[in-house]
């Protein structure tokens, strides 16, 4: 019976397997999707076994389990550990459902664990299996993973290696750059492995590059990307962004308000169950009542209750909490603290300490302080929920009383700013209230919005002077009343008795002088004539200052108004007293009367003419009224342009007339204006006056000119006394040599005369200075410079042709040229004389080409004829040309015309 156990038990270890294939074969025939995940024998309690994709088989599933209770698996695929688990048998499995409670849609994932020693096979079992083509493989290691090390990753493998012995290598990051020698291959296998625990948070992942060679160095296949990447474990404590949160909230807030936002940060994968992060308030001091919470996904702090009373506690301490895995209790935590202070408002009335008060005060004093009152305001101290404001609500009709605050100490201050009269009241009532600067945050119910209070102010005697009350009196006189006459004055008045006597009166002021006053009774005596149509009197008002004064030399000012009566003793006017009327264009004009007396003495008015009996002023002349003040005058017969005088009477209502004679001007004009500007020739007596500056004007120009004949007088007489002289600098200025075929620099000879003679011809001079000229065959060219355009027409005469060619502008001709032989003779023979026997005095006996200049005859001369036609004449005129020339030739004109 012995054997048989084991048998037994061999049988039942078969079942077993069997069992389990079953279940296995069961779950992929109805699982959606198997997933393996390689694990080590031995797992902790809540340990991070893997992660897998839901979404591949379920896109909208809303309720996750699994099948075996030692597995959690969550909403984003990583699974966990419940228990700590020892896997017996090299593979373990079981079944994620996934199920949509709105379609009652139910699938299954399988997953498989298998244990990691598996995968350490005999190097005959790894070549039995599916080759793998060189291509780019998913490769990914747990963070932090405990082993065993070396760990095994991937095989990479190359078909090539079933023709060629293939050696296979790595690069990269963690291979031979930081953090070196953290992965290797087997250069036979192509197995990659890890040699020591990775940190995600530093590594996220390693791109490698593979390659596969021959022993010989051939490469068959290209570098192959290896992509390394680390599976993130929750590690990492989330972390608030600050160690203590300060916010405020104001009081009597509604419930829900925000009071502030704290966060939190975690350095594992984003977007995992191991970052997301969930808020929550551990504790709360004071702990009643409850007043606060927070949003778990946001971590933003509002208020529960509408209790929150700074008055009773100002300031709350929160401890709150933050923990990654959504919450779960196997999630990572960490505590804070936030601080909430209670924001105040003006929840609370500021009321007196006192419902009435009592004060005094003397009569005409002003700008003191009579009374301070004090209140109670539980609100936050200087702010505006506790500052007051103070008014005076009733009592304070004549503006006697201003009450303010004290902003130190918060009082309200009642000062006097308009004197009180005992006389008048010898008691005042005030009622005064109090609100804070800012408006009240409460509605108002049983309680006022204001707290009052009274105040009682007794006014008390003061012995004082005369009162001018009123300020302003007035006394009517009719004006020209006699000198003499009395009238009631100004009174004042003792506020005491109410009485007069005692009281003295003084003037002050009397612009005109036309009154005296009383000393004793204030009364006025009239001085001198009052006149109304003074112009000095506005309105017919008179006014004179009055000053009144007691036995003790206290006094008081007042004004006494007199108000002038008008009497008709001004008769109505023309205040135009010259009229003129444009005769082309009008045949009449306007004139209007004022009267200075008032509305009951003055318009309407009469116009008439005022005539004597032997004259035709009627006849001339009519008089049409236009309306109350004004007339016009027409002229009636066809006067002549003048000044007439028309005397015209105008009486008031009253009868009172006056004569104004007018000056009427008939003119031939258009305008006004034209007429006031003409001379006599228009009206017959027109008038022209000079002013002082014209007279002045005319005196200099009589002045200046006398200065202009003298000048000339004497110019006249000093020119015929002196000999006519030619500049050594004229030819410089006006004719150079032209026409030059030799070499060498023209030169410019300055002389007081030329002479020249011609083969043949005994025709001498020329007009003007002249530059260097030419001897040969009976022709001579001279050029002019600096003059215009001058042509000189030739002068017939005998002897060869001679030209003069310009230089340069416009032609003026000169029809001949005569001077006096005895005076170009006197003037050039000299000096030209001996510049001309120099010519032949060079080594060569050749002309000189300083001087004289030989010219070729070159055929016709020129229009401008010979001027070899110059021979003596005894004509002392003949320079009438010099005329016609431009100014820069006046020099020339004045040394060769003899004036």
């Amino acid at each position: 019976m012995a054997p048989a156990r084991p048998t037994r038990s061999r049988s039942g270890a078969l079942c077993g397997h069997l069992l389990l294939a079953l279940t296995i074969l069961t779950f992929t025939c109805d699982a959606c999707k198997k997933v393996v995940l390689q694990v080590p024998s031995q797992l902790d309690a809540e340990k991070f076994v893997g992660r897998v994709n839901l979404k591949e088989c379920f896109q909208s599933a809303n309720l996750i389990y699994s099948s075996d209770p030692d597995f959690q698996i969550l909403e984003d695929g990583s699974l966990y550990t419940t228990n700590a688990i020892l896997l017996s048998s090299e593979e373990r499995s079981f079944t994620i459902l996934l199920y949509n409670t709105e379609n009652q849609e139910e699938k299954k994932l399988l997953v498989l664990l298998q244990h990691q020693t598996k995968k350490r096979h005999s190097k005959e079992k790894v070549l039995r299996r599916a080759k793998r083509r060189w291509a780019p493989i998913p490769c990914s290691m747990q963070e932090n993973s405990l082993g065993p090390f070396p760990l095994f990753l991937q095989q990479i493998q190359s078909d090539t290696a079933q023709n060629y012995t293939i050696f296979y290598s790595i690069r990269g990051p963690g291979v031979d750059r930081e953090p070196t020698n953290l992965f290797y291959v087997e250069r036979d296998t192509g197995n990659l492995y890890c040699t020591r625990p990775v940190d995600r948070e530093e590594y996220e992942s390693f791109e490698l590059i593979a390659f596969a060679t021959t022993p010989d160095g051939y490469t068959p296949e290209l570098p192959l990307p290896l992509v390394i990447r680390i599976e993130d474990e929750n590690d990492n404590y989330p972390i608030f962004t600050e160690t203590t949160y300060v916010f405020t909230v104001s009081e009597n807030c509604r419930v829900g308000s925000t009071v502030g936002q704290v966060c939190a940060t975690d350095k594992d994968e984003p977007d995992t169950m191991h970052t997301r992060l969930k808020y929550s308030i551990i504790e709360q001091l004071p702990a009643y009542p409850t007043l606060f919470s927070m949003h778990p996904a946001t971590g933003v702090i509002t208020t529960s209750s509408s209790q929150l009373d700074r008055e009773l506690i100002d300031k709350y301490q929160l401890k709150i909490k933050v923990q990654d895995m959504d919450g779960q209790y196997f999630g990572l935590q960490t505590t804070s603290t936030c601080i909430i202070n209670i924001g105040d408002v003006n929840d609370n009335l500021p009321t007196f300490t006192r419902t009435s008060y009592v004060t005094s005060v003397e009569e005409n004093t002003v700008d003191v302080e009579i009374l301070r009152v004090t209140v109670e305001d539980k609100d936050l101290m200087n702010t505006v929920n506790w500052r007051a404001n103070y008014t005076i609500l009733k009592g304070n009709e004549n503006g006697n009383f201003k009450i303010v605050t004290d902003p130190k100490t918060n009082e309200g201050v009642l000062c006097v700013v308009k004197p009180l009269n005992y006389e008048e009241r010898q008691q005042v009532n005030l009622q005064i209230g109090v609100v804070n600067e800012a408006p009240y945050s409460k509605e108002a119910s049983s309680q006022s919005v204001m707290s009052t209070a009274t105040v009682t102010v007794n006014v008390k005697n003061q012995d004082e002077g005369p009162e001018c009350s009123p300020a302003v009196q007035t006394v009517q006189i009719k004006e020209n009343v006699p000198v003499g006459t009395k009238s009631n004055g100004y009174k004042a008045y003792d506020p005491e008795t109410r009485s007069s006597s005692g009281i003295r009166y003084k003037k002050l002021t009397d612009p005109k002088g036309w009154v005296t006053i009383d000393e004793n009774e204030g009364s006025i005596t009239i001085f001198r004539n009052l006149d109304r149509e003074v112009e000095s009197i506005r309105d017919g008002i008179y006014n004179i200052t009055i000053l009144a004064s007691d036995k003790d030399g206290r006094t008081c000012t007042g004004t006494l108004g007199i108000i002038l009566e008008d009497e008709n003793d001004n008769g109505p006017v023309i205040l135009k007293r010259t009229v003129v009327i444009c005769k082309t264009v009008l045949s009449s004009a306007d004139i209007v009367a004022v009267d200075p007396d008032g509305p009951t003495n003055g318009p309407p008015f009469d116009f008439s003419l005022e005539s004597d009996p032997d004259s035709d002023l009627e006849r001339k002349w009519r008089l049409v009224k236009i309306n109350d003040t004004a007339a016009r005058l027409f002229f009636q017969e066809d006067l002549p342009f003048g000044t007439y005088r028309v005397p015209v009477r105008i009486t008031d209502r009253h009868g009172l007339s006056l004569i104004t004679p007018l000056n009427v001007i008939l003119c031939d004009c258009v305008t006004e204006n034209d007429c006031t500007l003409r001379t006599d020739a228009r009206t017959g007596h027109g008038e022209v006056r000079l002013g002082k500056w014209a007279i002045l004007a005319i005196l200099l120009g009589i002045a200046l000119l006398f200065c202009i004949l003298f000048t000339l007088v004497c110019g006249g007489t000093g020119a015929a006394k002196q000999p006519k002289v030619f500049p050594d600098d004229l030819a410089q200025q006006n004719l150079i040599v032209s026409n030059t075929e030799a070499p060498g620099d023209d030169k410019i000879c300055p002389t007081n005369g030329f002479t020249t003679h011609t083969v043949g011809s005994s025709a001498q001079g020329i007009c003007g200075t002249l530059g260097s000229g030419v001897k040969n065959g009976g022709q001579e060219t001279i050029e002019m410079a600096k003059s215009g355009h001058q042509t000189l027409e030739p002068c017939r005469g005998t002897g060869h042709h001679h030209t003069l060619d310009s230089c340069r502008g416009g032609p003026v001709e000169v029809d001949n040229c005569r001077y006096t032989y005895s005076e170009w003779h006197n003037l050039t023979q000299t000096h030209l004389g001996e510049k001309v026997q120099l010519c032949n005095q060079d080594d060569k006996h050749k002309h000189a080409q300083d001087y004289v200049l030989t010219y070729n005859y070159e055929g016709k001369g020129s229009v401008a004829g010979s001027i070899g036609c110059c021979s003596e004449r005894p004509e002392e005129d003949g320079l009438e040309f010099l005329d016609h020339l431009e100014p820069k030739f006046r020099t020339l004109a004045e040394a060769c015309i003899k004036r």
